[in-house]
């Protein structure tokens, strides 16, 4: 990596979403996440986003709920749906029974 390359609005954002993991995780305190934003936001080049982070881990472990695939959570808002439909079918049929 060259330090001395501009950095882009896409590298700012990976950065920023890594001080967020760190936050999360217990690293930073919101104080430091905000000031560390502020040096994101502020930095021109590769070697001053590196500066932002270079006392963290390289690479903080991603939220497993957001690793998940598309298709997994279309399958679980599936299931529930289904058990939503029959939940309310057995209630009507209570309903009906019980009148």
């Amino acid at each position: 990596m060259d330090v001395e390359l501009r950095a882009s609005d896409d590298d700012r954002h990976r950065v920023v979403a890594g001080l967020q993991r760190h936050t999360s995780l217990g690293r930073l305190t919101l104080d430091e996440f905000s000031d560390r934003v502020a040096e994101v936001w502020a930095a021109r080049t590769l070697g001053d986003l590196a500066a932002v982070t270079r006392d963290l881990p390289a690479d903080p472990p991603a939220d497993p709920a957001a690793a998940a695939s598309p298709a997994h959570g279309r399958r679980d808002m599936l299931v529930v749906f289904a058990v939503a439909v029959a939940t309310l079918l057995l209630l009507g049929l209570l309903t009906a029974v019980t009148r």
